[in-house]
Parts: C-alpha cells; sequence; structure tokens
C-alpha cells in the first residue's frame, strides 16, 4: 500500500463542488436519494459519478463506483481522495468502499451535504478497517 497523499483545501473544495454539481445528472426516480461523487486520482485528474437506479433494483450502481470505474476504465490505478455528496451527507456503502480500497486504502473521504457543507473528512482505512485488499490474495 503506498503513502497516502493528503489532498489539498483547494482540491479538497474543488472535489465537493464537483460532487454536488454531478447529484443533478443522478438517474434516482425509485429511491429520490441522489448521490455525486468526485473522485482524485494521482494523475491530478478528477472523474466523477452519479448514481444510476433500475426498476429491478439490483443492476443500479452507486455514485462511488460509477466514477472509480470511469477512472481505471482511463487507465488510472491510483485514488488519493474521494468527496461524496447527498442530503444529509451519507457515506459510501460496504461495497463502495471495497471498490475505492482496491486503488487506495488511505485515500481520503470527503462526506458533504447537498449544500456544499461538508460533515467529515476522514480515510478509506477509518470506514473499512481490516479490508480484504489484493496482498491477501497471496
Amino acid at each position: 500500500m503506498t503513502a497516502a497523499v493528503v489532498p489539498t483545501a483547494d482540491q479538497q473544495a474543488e472535489l465537493v463542488q464537483r460532487a454536488v454539481a454531478a447529484m443533478d445528472w443522478a438517474y434516482a426516480p425509485y429511491s429520490k436519494f441522489p448521490v455525486g461523487a468526485a473522485l482524485l486520482c494521482a494523475s491530478g485528474r478528477i472523474y466523477d459519478g452519479v448514481n444510476v437506479e433500475n426498476a429491478a433494483y439490483s443492476p443500479g450502481v452507486c455514485a462511488e463506483r460509477t466514477a472509480a470505474f470511469k477512472a481505471v476504465s482511463e487507465g488510472e490505478r491510483e485514488f488519493v481522495a474521494v468527496a461524496v455528496a447527498t442530503r444529509g451527507a451519507g457515506a459510501p456503502c460496504g461495497v463502495c468502499r471495497q471498490v475505492l480500497a482496491e486503488f487506495g486504502y488511505g485515500m481520503t473521504v470527503i462526506l458533504a451535504d447537498a449544500d456544499s457543507s461538508v460533515r467529515l473528512v476522514t480515510t478509506l482505512a477509518a470506514l473499512l478497517p481490516e479490508a480484504f485488499l489484493p496482498q491477501h490474495l497471496v
């Protein structure tokens, strides 16, 4: 695991702004709970994501995983930080935590409300202690 890189205050503010803006693109006709995410990679690029629901429920995907899969599909392999914006500043689900851990277990996680107020800045390791990581497959 590489050492955690803490994003600057300006980077954190940009991530929050982009995550809140992404909420407008969410497809959440069933839960009515739009989620936006903005993921900062070690390359400096930011990938956004939204939750996409489905009438069959299980085929849906969370905003954090959308951003992560976009980043990976563009060749990124090291995540630095993610901002997640929801009404009430909700935290990533367990599946999203596990997916993010694959590429940045020490990454910064910023939880923001839809009005851009930050509720919590923490690390993924704090949200997912004892994660199952690639080195466990040895």
